[in-house]
């Protein structure tokens, strides 16, 4: 992965090819001189190229060479019509006399930063096919995945930091799927959910007869994932006794089933994570600072979705294509849906949305989500949904039902009572017939306004939480409100 790269000098002048050969000896950079004549052979023999550094005269042939190589960064040096070559995006810097090592370093520093951001190695335009759920074009998905690539082929221990439901699993399985053991198992362990007394045999095996109940023989987590990657979660939840033994393993690379006294190889790559500030957990001798800096070898953080709401109309279509493939099922979610659920915390970060995800294809299978499909919590935008039309005769009912649906209606008799005038609601006493009697149909209507007003203050005048309190449709409660003009200006 990490292969030496050359740096190429083009230069007819034989002395001044000579200098720079010497610089580049000095500096410790591997390098290959040639002639323009020689540039075509040395492109193909020379097979990882860092850098070409062109001198003197810029021809058209080497201008062409410029522009059908964008993939790799050009340096110039003597050059006397600078014009000629500074509108390539892929030249990147001049190498001026006289030669000196700081000016070179920075300039071999530069390539290999013009290298490391291609958009063969950083695409936008979609997600790596090994970047399961890694999905976004956000700069905090692009450095993860940029890092996965960097320590995949390593033999180092990576330790991976983030909030609950941010993926970290999924981070160790691409870190898995991309290394040379990737023909290997992945076995993930979660050291908080084994109990402290169980989990050194869990991860070591033991031997028959050890304790009570090992009726036979039994291989831990290190030996299954033997020759591939233990994926230890929520390492910060480990004992403090298993942590001393997790780092003699990791020093001596051999352990020992429980009750056993043969000492056994571990062919395995340690990839851990925890959502716990392990630094902080040092301070109070709650985790050993010895085994943080063996784990914390290459850390990665896993970003909240909080900080990447751009990354979540991408996650939403790859989540619903997963529940497609597994249930059978998808739902689609309107642009002022996604707008809505963009402006939420996402406290539970990815899983939580994968949850929301599961809810709307239960409820709304095969159907297009508004916002006035989302559960309350996620309605943070105020969108008229639409709503077929009734009769008049059914509106008015269902005002009424609306408005008296707390009545008791225990029998018939009370139901009657109800549309009759009965005095109260939900307990609370609302007026008395008088004995001139009254327009049943005004006194509705300035209930219906005083209730309705009520809903409002109490919740800002957000219709949706309103229309939640009065029990009623969103669009139900829009209508009523052109209907007799209520509006916030005018309270």
């Amino acid at each position: 992965m990490h292969g030496q790269k050359y740096i190429l000098v083009v230069d007819n002048d034989a002395e001044r090819r000579h200098q720079i050969e010497t610089v580049l000896a000095f500096v410790g950079e591997h390098f290959h001189v040639c002639s323009e004549d020689e540039i075509d052979k040395s492109l193909v023999t020379v097979k990882d190229i860092l850098t070409i550094i062109l001198c003197g005269e810029i021809s058209p042939k080497l201008q062409d060479i410029i522009k059908v190589h964008p993939a790799c960064p050009f340096i110039y040096h003597d050059i006397i019509d600078k014009k000629q070559i500074s509108a390539y995006v892929n030249v990147i810097g001049e190498l001026t006399t006289p030669l000196n090592y700081a000016q070179l370093t920075e300039l071999v520093h530069h390539s290999h930063q013009y290298h490391n951001n291609l958009p063969s190695k950083r695409s936008v335009s979609g997600p790596n096919a090994l970047f399961r759920s890694l999905v976004g074009t956000s700069e905090p998905m692009q450095q993860v995945r940029f890092l996965i690539e960097q320590v995949a082929c390593t033999a180092a221990n990576v330790l991976i930091l983030g909030e609950s439901g941010t993926g970290k699993e999924v981070v160790a399985r691409n870190i898995h799927d991309l290394s040379d053991r990737s023909k290997g198992p992945f076995v993930p362990v979660n050291c908080g959910a084994i109990p402290a007394d169980l989990l050194e045999s869990e991860l070591f095996g033991h031997e028959k007869g050890a304790f009570t109940g090992a009726i036979s023989t039994r291989k831990g987590r290190f030996e299954m994932a033997e020759g591939g990657t233990l994926f230890l979660d929520e390492i910060g939840d480990m004992p403090q006794p298993m942590q001393v033994k997790l780092l003699r393993v990791l020093q001596e690379r051999t352990f020992e089933r429980v009750g056993g006294a043969k000492s056994i190889k571990a062919n395995v790559r340690i990839v851990a994570a925890t959502h716990q500030h392990l630094e902080d957990m040092i301070k109070t001798n709650q985790f050993r600072e010895d085994l943080y800096y063996r784990l914390n070898v290459f850390p990665i953080e896993t970003p909240a979705l909080r900080d990447r709401k751009e990354d979540l109309p991408l996650l939403l279509q790859e989540l619903i294509s997963r529940f497609s493939a597994e249930q059978g099922h998808s739902v689609r979610f309107t642009d002022k849906a996604i707008e809505s659920l963009q402006e939420h915390t996402w406290d539970g970060n990815v899983r939580e949305l994968s949850n929301l995800i599961e809810r709307m294809i239960i409820m709304y299978g095969e159907q297009v989500v508004n916002v006035g499909q989302l559960p309350l919590k996620y309605r943070h935008l105020d969108v008229d949904d639409y709503q077929p039309e009734y009769p008049e005769e059914l509106q008015e009912r269902e005002a009424i039902n609306a408005m008296f649906s707390g009545f008791d209606d225990e029998d018939d008799e009370a139901e009657e009572d109800s549309v009759a005038g009965i005095s109260e609601v939900n307990g609370k006493t609302v007026d008395v017939l008088p004995h001139e009697g009254l327009n049943l149909k005004e006194y509705l209507a300035d209930l219906e306004v005083s209730l309705i007003n009520q809903a409002l203050d109490k919740n800002d005048w957000v219709v949706a939480r309103s229309a939640e309190l009065l029990s009623m449709r969103r669009t139900t409660l829009v209508e009523k409100m052109r209907k007799y003009n209520l509006q916030k200006d005018n309270q």
